[in-house]
C-alpha cells in the first residue's frame, strides 16, 4: 500500500487516542465490503448474463472494468488528492461505494452496469492505497501490525464468503438483491467513518517520485512480473467457475455455494498456515504455490464431471490462492526494507492490473473456446509464474 500521504516527523503524526480503534473497525468494514463487492459477480455470472442479455464472458469482465479503474486510481490518488485532508477523501470514497452498489443493483442495461463496476473499482484502489497510511495515523506505532492484520482479516473474510453468499442470495433474491445487499453496508461504513476518523491533513511536501523508480531495484522487476502472473492466471479460472461448475460438474445452487464457501474456508486456513512456514521458506513457498495450482488446473478438465473431486481440487486450490498473497507481501518487506511504500503501490496496480487481465482474457477465451482452453491459458500463467519465482531466488542467491 502507499505510505507516501504519512508525514515523516514525530510532531506531525496525528494524535492517536483510542477512538482511533473504532475507525480502524469502520476501515474493515470498508475493506470488507469492497472486496465482497468486487468478486462477488464470480457466483452471478449466469443470471446477470440473461437478464442483461450480456455473455457470460462479458459479465466476468465486470471485474476487470472494476481492476483497471483501481489500477489507475491507486497510481494517481495520492497526487491528485494532495493537500486535501484524508478524512475527507475517504468520506467521498465510501460515498462513491454506496452510490456503486445502486448503479448495479438497478442498472437496467450492460452499459450502466458496466459504469457502476468502473465505480468500484476508484473506491478499491483509493481505499487500499490510502489504507496502511490511514492506520499509521489512528494508532500507536506498536498497534500499527495488529490494526494493518484486521484490515487484512476483512479481506480474507470477504474473500471467502463474496461468492457462496452471492450465490445464496442470488437464488432467493435475484442476483439485483444480492448487489442491492451492499447499499446499506456503504451506509452504515459511511457513517461509522464519519463519526470515528479525526481530521487527518495531507502531507503536501510529500512524494520523492512516482513508484515505478522501484523498479531499478534488483530482484523487482522479476518479482513484479511473477505476481502478475500469478494473479493474471488464478482470475483467469477463478472468475468463470460458476459456469463450470453449472455447465460440467452440473451441480445445482445449493451445491455450487457449498463448494464456493469450501474453496473460501479452505482459504482462510491457508493465510493461518503460511505464516508459519514464510519464515525460512519464502521462495520455496513462491515456486511451489503457482505449480500446485496450475497442477488443479489441469486436474480440473479432466476430473471436472465428479462434484467429489472438484471439491477437493477447489479445497486446494482456495488453500493455496488465499495465502499466497501473503508470501509475496512478504517478499516485498525483504526486497525493499527501506522503500517498501512505494513498492506496496505498484504492487497494488500489479495486482489489479493482473485481475483485470485474467478476468479479460479467461472470459474471450471461454466464449470461443470453451473451459479447457481457459484453464490450460491459467496452468501456463501459472506454471510462468514459478518461473520467474525461481529466477529471482537464483537473482536473490547471487546478491
Amino acid at each position: 500500500m502507499d505510505f507516501d500521504d504519512v508525514p515523516g516527523a514525530p510532531a506531525e503524526r496525528m494524535p492517536r487516542a483510542a477512538h482511533g480503534w473504532g475507525a480502524v473497525f469502520a476501515l474493515t468494514l470498508c475493506v470488507a465490503t469492497l472486496i465482497a463487492s468486487e468478486f462477488m459477480p464470480v457466483s452471478l455470472l449466469t443470471p446477470i448474463a440473461g437478464d442483461l442479455r450480456m455473455t457470460e464472458g462479458r459479465v466476468g469482465q465486470a471485474i476487470a472494468v472494476s481492476g483497471i479503474f483501481a489500477v489507475l486510481t491507486s497510481l494517481g490518488i495520492s497526487q491528485a488528492t494532495r493537500g486535501i485532508d484524508r478524512r475527507r477523501v475517504l468520506l467521498w470514497l465510501a460515498v462513491l461505494m454506496l452510490v456503486s452498489g445502486a448503479m448495479v443493483a438497478l442498472a437496467p442495461n450492460a452499459s450502466v452496469f458496466m459504469a457502476g463496476r468502473a465505480l468500484i473499482g476508484v473506491v478499491i484502489g483509493g481505499f487500499w492505497s490510502m489504507s496502511a497510511a490511514t492506520v499509521m495515523r489512528l494508532v500507536p506505532e506498536a498497534d500499527v501490525p495488529r490494526a494493518l492484520g484486521m484490515l487484512n482479516g476483512g479481506n480474507a473474510l470477504a474473500t471467502t464468503i463474496a461468492a457462496p453468499l452471492g450465490s445464496f442470495l442470488g437464488q432467493y433474491v435475484g442476483w439485483r438483491g444480492a448487489f442491492f445487499a451492499v447499499v446499506p453496508l456503504a451506509a452504515i461504513t459511511l457513517g461509522w467513518l464519519w463519526t470515528s476518523l479525526p481530521p487527518m491533513p495531507s502531507a503536501r511536501g510529500a512524494g520523492g517520485g512516482t513508484v515505478f523508480r522501484v523498479l531499478r531495484r534488483p530482484q523487482v522487476p522479476l518479482g513484479m512480473a511473477a505476481i502478475t502472473l500469478f494473479f493474471l492466471g488464478q482470475f483467469a479460472l477463478y472468475t468463470y467457475l460458476r459456469p463450470f461448475l453449472e455447465t460440467v460438474t452440473r451441480v445445482d445452487v445449493s451445491t455450487l455455494s457449498l463448494l464456493l464457501l469450501v474453496t473460501g474456508v479452505a482459504g482462510l486456513l491457508g493465510t493461518w498456515l503460511i505464516g508459519r512456514m514464510l519464515r525460512t521458506r519464502l521462495y520455496s513457498l513462491l515456486i511451489a504455490m503457482p505449480l500446485a495450482m496450475a497442477a488443479i488446473a489441469v486436474a480440473l478438465t479432466t476430473l471436472g464431471v465428479s462434484p467429489l473431486a472438484v471439491g477437493v481440487l477447489l479445497a486446494g486450490w482456495g488453500l493455496i490462492g488465499t495465502a499466497a498473497p501473503v508470501a509475496w507481501w512478504t517478499w516485498l518487506s525483504r526486497v525493499l526494507p527501506d522503500d517498501a511504500e512505494a513498492g506496496g503501490g505498484l504492487m497494488v496496480a500489479v495486482v489489479q492490473l493482473a485481475i483485470a487481465l485474467g478476468a479479460t482474457a479467461g472470459g474471450f477465451i471461454y466464449d470461443r473456446s470453451g473451459y479447457e482452453s481457459t484453464f490450460a491459458v491459467s496452468a501456463a500463467a501459472l506454471c510462468a509464474s514459478a518461473l520467474l519465482a525461481a529466477m529471482g531466488w537464483r537473482a536473490a542467491r547471487r546478491n
